[in-house]
């Protein structure tokens, strides 16, 4: 999207405001099917958790995608968007079996990171297709806080359990028709990706009526000017040619999965907000901006950099900045970054705020949640209204003191 049109964007919908480039959710998404054009069967389930609106979930389904969910709530969502249950694969973490078992009437598939639930859930459905999340120990992220397959995560089941899973398995007679793993966010490294996808394909010889082998995810995209990202065309390449053979060895045909979310949406979102105030302080620029952590966490949870532009005035002098925002914490979004000479009144937009950014937004000091927009095939679509006074009072009951 060029500037000019997010500038028109804020100035007819306020700010801040989260936009969309569904164009650019396309590319990514077609850009993934094509490095894995040679796989018969291909599924690629978008993970809802990390931009969960109505309207995206729809476009997906559009493109053909399926769902990764985490919550009886998304799966929910998932129907309402119009999916069919059998292409919605359900992964929770420490949920409680009625809620497994809710999700499993709705015809869903579902995904089990425990030896305790899977013992549960296998006496009482025996016959409900399980697939099972494998721990296989391998950081292929580079941040801690989003690497999930270390020894102490919480999620799937350690690969060095593979004997107890093999006799819950057989004692309960259930049957496992997939195998998943999922190693963490940022992969930077694609031979260490490979090297955990073997750890899954030889716990996929265990188990002889599979129908799929599920990669998970967490492709890396760039985050500023030159920095590095996933190379998905050559995982492509070399995961292709090693699942082929290992589906001929095998001896079935196995349907080959993937459940991305950062990589199909984070760069198609932009972030804008007005910049409230300019404060000298004697060793700082700040710039005050009309939102807060309430809004956009990133940054001060997992300390991710977001790129961040003056779209009022882009071609300005550069001087630097500190970019803060309204809340009453320490909400720094960007400490003595070089952006264009900001003034009071203008747009800032943070690039990369498609995923993790707006499903991750709160009330916090009773602000109201910004509005959401898509922009497709050149025109500006309200996909969510702005909060009001209302909103924050909704749900609350006010009794006689």
């Amino acid at each position: 999207m060029e500037s000019n049109q997010l500038l028109q964007i804020a100035q007819e919908f306020g700010s801040p405001v989260y936009v969309y480039d569904a164009e650019k959710i396309a590319t990514q998404y077609h850009r993934l099917t094509n490095a894995f054009s040679k796989v018969e069967k291909l599924r690629i389930n978008y993970a809802v958790k990390a931009l969960s609106n109505v309207s995206i979930l729809k476009l997906f389904k559009q493109l053909g995608s399926g769902l990764d969910t985490v919550s009886i709530q998304e799966v929910q969502l998932g129907l309402h968007a119009g999916f069919d249950p059998q292409n919605i694969i359900y992964t929770p973490n420490g949920v409680s079996m009625d809620e497994i078992e809710q999700v499993a009437a709705l015809g869903v598939q579902i995904n089990i990171d425990n030896l305790s639930i899977l013992e549960q859930f296998g006496a009482k459905h025996p016959k409900t297709p399980v697939c099972i999340r494998i721990n296989p120990h391998v950081m292929a992220g580079g941040n801690s806080n989003i690497s999930v397959g270390h020894i102490d995560s919480k999620f799937g089941i350690s690969i060095h359990q593979l004997p107890h899973i093999l006799r819950i398995v057989e004692n309960t007679g259930m049957h496992i028709n997939g195998i998943h793993m999922h190693t963490g966010s940022d992969i930077l490294d694609i031979e260490v990706f490979l090297y955990a996808a073997e750890i899954l394909f030889d716990t996929a010889k265990h188990f002889k009526e599979l129908d799929f082998i599920d990669f998970g995810s967490g492709f890396k995209v760039p985050y500023k000017k030159g920095d590095i990202e996933t190379n998905v065309e050559e995982l492509g390449k070399k995961l292709t040619r090693r699942f082929l053979a290992f589906e001929k060895e095998y001896g079935r045909e196995l349907t080959l999965a993937f459940e991305p979310g950062k990589f199909l949406v984070s760069e198609a979102g932009y972030f804008l907000a007005k910049v409230n105030v300019v404060k000298q302080t004697t060793s700082t620029v700040f710039a005050g901006i009309d939102t807060g952590f309430n809004h956009l966490i990133r940054p001060m949870f997992y300390g991710s950099e977001h790129y961040i532009e003056n779209i009022s005035h882009p071609k300005g002098k550069e001087r630097f900045y500190s970019v803060v925002g309204y809340i009453c914490e320490t909400d720094t979004f960007a400490t003595n970054r070089r952006i264009a000479e900001i003034k009071e009144g203008d747009i800032l937009s943070f690039r990369n705020a498609g995923a993790y950014c707006f499903s991750m937004s709160s009330n916090y000091n009773s602000r109201y949640k910004p509005a959401e927009i898509l922009w497709k095939d050149g025109k500006a679509q309200l996909i969510r209204q702005r909060e009001t006074f209302e909103d924050l009072l909704k749900n609350q009951i006010e009794i006689d003191l």
